[in-house]
């Protein structure tokens, strides 16, 4: 996360979202902790939500090697043989600068790279897409404005600087590629969130096509489009946009035309992953929101309202409590997998009860 760009966010948004949302009768705002936290031995389970989405948390989840220390903690994801990947900017007391690390499903640590592409101090968005009978994951660095398109070992396949063609851009150095989304035909779609707050569209080969979107707050505009997701719900593709510093997920056409928002529970969106009907949001104010397939909140997971506390060591954050949820996934199993924008990092499944 741009720290310049991310702190001036907080700042102004948080002041904009500080009136208490009502709990509605047709969701669950799932802050209230069904174990105990402050218990007398403090080891009871934490269990939040109710009915389908019912959860116990497990904060820190994972068993990093001794080399690795987690900055930042910015993408997560799951391949077809439910290994979980996470993405981080890397610890100033990190021995290994490998920004990318990956567990089984068990939490056992399975290797690490990224040192090579230098992802460290950049680590961002983090996308994987099965295409053909591969998988291939595609990874922003915010910092040098870049996007790459590796195997699951790290194997470059293509990277993607600024689109200079756009006619958008004086310098390279004004854009920040923060997440990408793919669409069934092929095609790809990149955010510069912390740039010039629009979106590119390239063809399946990396060939620029177009772009829409660019700076504002009305129909169409963005500001700060900080996650991408292709939502398929409706049965007609549709790019589904975390506008984080609107307040709002703004619908696109795959050609760029605004169809559509959702406010309703939205405070500072960061991205999304899609199961079945159901839709995830990550937000940076502390939560975590399922939306249904009409984008009605179903749950409120985890309401924190503990921003203040991500430079702060990790005996400070509050058990069952989000601080800055930046990407969230469902795996295979239903379980839920948040990583936080904190200084120490953090991973935490939901595992499904």
């Amino acid at each position: 996360m741009s720290t310049s760009h991310s702190r001036r966010d907080f700042l102004t948004s948080t002041a904009a979202a500080t009136a208490t949302f009502a709990a509605a009768p047709f969701f669950v705002r799932a802050s209230t902790l069904s174990g105990s936290v402050g218990g007398k031995s403090g080891l009871e389970p934490i269990v939040v939500g109710a009915g389908a989405h019912r959860y116990e948390v497990l904060h820190d989840w994972g068993a990093l090697p001794k080399t690795i220390a987690y900055g930042n903690c910015h993408g997560v994801c799951e391949d077809s043989q439910g290994r979980v990947y996470i993405k981080h900017t890397v610890h100033a007391s990190s021995d290994s600068k490998d920004a990318m690390v990956v567990f089984d499903a068990d939490g056992k640590f399975v290797k690490s790279w990224g040192a090579e592409y230098g992802l460290a101090g950049g680590a961002h968005g983090l996308h994987i897409n099965k295409e053909g009978s591969q998988e291939y994951l595609y990874l922003c660095d915010q910092a040098k404005g870049i996007v790459y398109k590796t195997d699951l070992d790290g194997k470059l396949v293509y990277k993607l600087g600024c689109p200079m063609e756009s006619g958008l851009y004086e310098n390279p150095g004004e854009y920040h590629a923060t997440n990408v989304a793919t669409a069934p035909n092929g095609d790809l779609y990149v955010a510069d969130g912390y740039g010039k707050s629009w979106i590119h569209r390239y063809n399946a080969k990396g060939e620029y096509q177009n772009s829409f979107g660019g700076p504002g707050n009305q129909r169409g505009q963005l500001s700060c489009p900080h996650g991408l997701w292709m939502d398929t719900r409706s049965g007609t593709p549709r790019l589904a946009v975390a506008d984080r510093a609107n307040h709002r997920i703004q619908y696109f056409s795959l050609d760029g035309r605004h169809t559509g928002f959702v406010t309703n529970e939205m405070k500072l969106p960061c991205h999304f992953h899609q199961r079945g009907d159901d839709l995830l949001v990550p937000d940076l104010e502390a939560r975590v929101t399922i939306l249904d397939k009409d984008n009605k909140p179903l749950a409120v997971l985890c309401d924190g309202g503990g921003q203040g506390l991500r430079e702060q060591p990790r005996e400070k954050f509050i058990p069952g409590k989000f601080i800055t949820p930046h990407s969230a996934i469902w795996d295979h199993e239903g379980n839920i997998f948040v990583v936080e924008w904190v200084e120490v990092g953090r991973v935490t499944k939901m595992r499904k009860v």
